[in-house]
């Protein structure tokens, strides 16, 4: 059974990082469950098996001493992974568990950080939990390293309770105390200093002589509890599953207030809501379960346009629109930095709340670089997918009407919906210069197609996903 572009071209706003007309034909093939199922079930494919192939062309990422240049690796995959869902959903987990290269400048650290992200995405929460409690860039970023058994820092134990798994108003300070205590003894081994050999791997340490082996008591539940003891607790509370489940609808379903707000402000589809949280207690935690769900649903599928593009989507969707990115692109060198400039430096959150989303990702200057950079990008004929969504438009064997053109222009950048306004500006474009269709081809007709392209993108409609 087909399925409407329209819809596949949203899935794969949120799902991975945006499609091209030719995906979608393809794709438009096949039911929308069973395209559902090939993203979330990111074991079917291999991994990129030229990857290695950007160490010669970056020799730079053999090192660890710029932690921006892994970012090189990130763009790359975000732009030809086969299972563009793994790497959004490490996009997601680094906002939801930000961990910074600044407070360590420990470039393995983050990287493994990523990586250990990346493997675990699709895993049940517990193992997320747990992976991040033992990884030496989250223990560094929030002190748990300063956490001993006879002198506790309650600084990892807050957070993991209030930013990465509960929410505020779900726990006292005691609780945060006791979670405080069940991790002392959770360290890394000291790697090697930087100089004068470049940086070297951390490891996790679990330390048995400073830990705190007293009885402990943690949201009403008493006994001689560790690290994995305090997260069982919590993967199997409701204010658990609330939680994690109003961070995936804020980031695949439709911007959310921000995250100080949630004690007091409710979630705007209250049941879309319970149907995460139902999926993620009735499963134990599956994450993969609870996304498998959100993409069927029908409130995911009337949720078209109601996010703000954070920068590392809004650059990867437009690159993959209008260009081909190889392993030797000199471009990807340059993404690290242009994310940044636009609000958004991977690797390097600006606190452990993380980014603010929404609307907040615009303003004067960030949205001056993201327009000015779909710009050029979509009117370079010498990006093969820039010069192809022209040569669709020329190819029509009719002659289209100012409205078929238009038409034909929104299919093609990624099935857009756009205002009232935004669609008369693109109509007048369209009834201005020479008609196309019947196969005419010119210089005119061509700088007409580019010029519509190029104010869709300039257009509010398309910073959203």
């Amino acid at each position: 059974m087909a399925t409407e572009k329209s819809l596949i071209a949203h899935l794969y706003r949120r799902a991975g990082f945006g499609t091209t007309p030719e995906m979608l034909e393809k794709l438009s093939m096949k039911d929308y469950d069973s395209i559902v199922d090939d993203l979330v079930d990111i074991e079917k494919f291999e991994e990129l098996p030229d990857e290695d192939i950007l160490s010669r062309y970056y020799p730079q990422l053999n090192s660890c001493d710029n932690f921006g240049l892994d970012n090189v690796r990130w763009f790359y995959r975000m732009l030809n992974s086969k299972k563009p869902f793994q790497e959004k959903m490490t996009l997601f987990w680094h906002h939801v568990f930000a961990t910074g290269w600044t407070k360590s400048e420990q470039g393995p650290s983050i990287i493994d950080h990523i990586a250990m992200l990346r493997k675990d995405c699709l895993s049940n929460l517990r193992v997320l939990l747990s992976d991040i409690s033992a990884d030496p860039a989250m223990i560094f970023w929030l002190d748990n390293c300063e956490n001993h058994g006879k002198n506790i820092n309650e600084n990892f134990g807050r957070e993991l309770l209030e930013l990465f798994s509960m929410g505020i108003g779900n726990y006292s300070e005691f609780d945060i105390k006791e979670a405080s205590r069940a991790f002392t003894g959770w360290t890394f081994e000291q790697p090697m200093p930087l100089y004068p050999y470049g940086h070297f791997k951390s490891h996790f340490i679990y330390d048995k002589n400073d830990h705190d082996e007293g009885e402990k008591k943690f949201l009403g539940k008493e006994g001689n509890f560790n690290g994995g003891d305090i997260i069982e607790i919590i993967v199997k509370t409701e204010a658990c599953a609330n939680f994690i489940s109003r961070h995936i609808y804020n980031f695949f379903v439709a911007d959310e207030p921000q995250i100080p707000a949630w004690s007091i402000e409710p979630p705007q589809d209250q049941v879309a809501i319970k149907i995460l949280v139902d999926t993620f207690l009735d499963s134990d935690a599956d994450i993969k379960e609870v996304m498998r769900i959100l993409f069927k649903s029908d409130f995911f599928k009337n949720s078209r346009f109601k996010r703000v593009k954070c920068p590392a989507e809004f650059i990867a969707s437009t690159l993959k629109l209008t260009t081909e990115i190889g392993p030797k692109d000199i471009r990807l060198g340059e993404l690290h930095a242009l994310s940044a400039v636009m609000g958004q430096t991977l690797l390097d959150p600006p606190t452990v709340e993380g980014w603010h989303t929404g609307k907040e990702w615009i303003d004067g200057g960030s949205l001056t670089e993201r327009i000015n950079y779909a710009v050029e990008l979509i009117s370079d004929m010498n990006n093969t997918g820039s010069k192809d969504l022209v040569e669709r438009i020329i190819a029509s064997k009719s002659k289209l009407s100012s409205e078929e053109l238009v038409k034909n222009i929104l299919e093609n950048i990624g099935e857009l919906e756009v205002s009232d306004q935004t669609y008369e500006q693109l109509l007048e474009i369209a009834s201005e210069g020479p008609s196309v269709g019947n196969g005419k081809d010119s210089k005119e007709i061509r700088q007409k197609i580019i010029r519509l392209n190029t104010l869709l993108v300039s257009s509010p409609e398309f910073q959203l996903a």
